[in-house]
């Protein structure tokens, strides 16, 4: 299974990048939204894990271009936005779950593993 990160945080998208590796999924990480876009666009993931707040294009508005697309891809929220309404932000652009930082890693694998299954 492969999976896209798109995290400007560093050290977030290596610890998450190395979690996911560790149980055998391939991983590409980008770090701004628009290599996130080009990446997404240009290859075929299974899951994309993006974070909201990016450079270049942030993640709301990354999804909705995928989803516009007809990119039908499985895409994770992963943020520090944690309100209500940013929540809903999230799902309402078209993404299929939202996770809040800081998580834990099970919660993110038990995540990931849900929404390869659809």
């Amino acid at each position: 299974m492969r999976i896209l990160v798109v995290e400007d945080e560093k050290k977030v998208a290596r610890f998450i990048q190395r979690g996911l590796e560790e149980e055998h999924y391939t991983v590409d990480v980008a770090n701004d939204g628009e290599r996130g876009e080009a990446l997404a666009l240009g290859q075929n993931y299974d899951l994309l894990i993006l974070d909201v707040m990016l450079p270049k294009k942030d993640g709301l508005e990354l999804t909705r271009t995928l989803r516009q697309q007809k990119r039908a891809t499985p895409i994770l929220m992963l943020t520090a936005k944690t309100s209500t309404e940013d929540k809903v932000a999230g799902l309402d652009s078209g993404a299929d779950d939202y996770l809040t930082k800081p998580f834990a890693f099970a919660e993110l694998l038990a995540r990931v593993r849900s929404l390869l299954r659809r």
